[in-house]
């Protein structure tokens, strides 16, 4: 399992912001699914069918994530199955991927009843007993979210019909279509409706391919001021930021930890452009054949801090370049 699958299943897998996730999904952002209401379940979808040959054939899937979400909305009571795929990279054959583990799920539903009315020996009619299943029997309903933790935008099926060629279009009506339930950051257009930090991961990810824009969200968003430790650790695995992680802390200011963050790098840039100039400053004096001693003097700096960089730029004569020099330079001093 990768990194980034690891550390999707753990963020997610909290109550809090999978609420929060389903409720942004499935009912525009209305706090609906409570946290206290979701139970976990077993993310091993195993179904058992019968072959070909009439032999028994185990299939088995592991989900991400996979809950009993009880829901109490619009004066009723629900029960569904809500199961989360996370996506670091677009899946071209998503539709068929969830599609399978929704028919399992089912399927097994459908087994554990069959199992029950023949330990109880309740079914009324041969065609009940041959089914497993009765007329008053009823299936949990099973949801399942794609979240997409990328920074691209999503360009990959969003039903299995996306990824049929040519149909003659009298048959489609026959054809079952299957449609995802997708949660892809760049195409989210208001934030205001997640109550966790999960709202600064998602905003993270739609301008991590933008730094202005990211300046922008950073200074306008209060909420960045005060990010949980595991938020920034999602940050910056799936955005490819660097920000710093005090060890201490739990909390994280992201706006102070970005503009220090920037302002080391434009140090790091004056500095190598300073170190840049130098060396080719002393390039056009050595091939103008000045020694050590008349470098230093000429440029008012000691020898011993001209003597490695001339060195290094005699190595590469006749081509002299500047950033193959400072590379064997940054070389030497770290094996030195």
């Amino acid at each position: 399992m990768s990194a980034k699958d690891s550390m999707a299943k753990e963020y997610f897998a909290d109550n809090a912001r999978f609420a929060d996730l389903c409720n942004n999904v499935l009912y525009g952002g209305k706090e609906v699914i409570l946290p206290e209401n979701l139970k976990e379940r077993d993310t091993t979808e195993v179904l058992t069918t019968l072959g070909l040959d009439k032999k028994t054939i185990a299939m088995q899937k592991l989900r991400d994530i996979f809950k009993n979400a009880s829901i109490k909305y619009t004066g009723k009571s629900y029960v569904v199955l809500i199961g989360v795929e996370n996506q670091s990279d677009i899946h071209y054959a998503i539709p068929v991927k969830n599609m399978f583990y929704d028919v399992m799920a089912y399927g097994n539903q459908v087994k554990e009843t069959a199992k029950k009315h023949r330990k109880e020996k309740d079914t009324a009619t041969s065609d009940e007993f041959l089914s497993g299943f009765t007329k008053t029997d009823k299936l949990i309903p099973v949801i399942t979210i794609t979240v997409y933790l990328g920074t691209k935008e999503w360009d990959g099926p969003r039903r299995l019909s996306d990824m049929f060629g040519e149909v003659d279009e009298e048959l489609l009506p026959f054809i079952p279509d299957y449609r995802i339930n997708l949660l892809a950051p760049r195409e989210i257009k208001d934030f205001t409706g997640f109550r966790t930090s999960i709202r600064q991961l998602f905003e993270v990810l739609q301008n991590a391919y933008d730094k202005e824009k990211m300046q922008e969200v950073l200074q306008n968003d209060k909420k960045f001021s005060n990010v949980d430790r595991e938020t920034v650790e999602a940050i910056n695995l799936f955005a490819g930021t660097d920000i710093d992680i005090d060890e201490k802390e739990e909390v994280i200011d992201m706006c102070k930890a970005w503009e220090e963050q920037k302002n080391e790098g434009r140090e790091e840039g004056r500095e190598l452009g300073e170190r840049q100039k130098i060396i080719s400053l002393i390039v056009k004096k050595l091939q103008k054949d000045k020694s050590v001693a008349e470098i230093a003097d000429e440029l008012e700096e000691k020898e011993e801090v001209i003597a490695p960089i001339y060195e290094a730029a005699l190595s590469m004569k006749p081509d002299y370049d500047v950033e193959k020099i400072y590379e064997l330079l940054e070389k030497n001093k770290k094996l030195a």
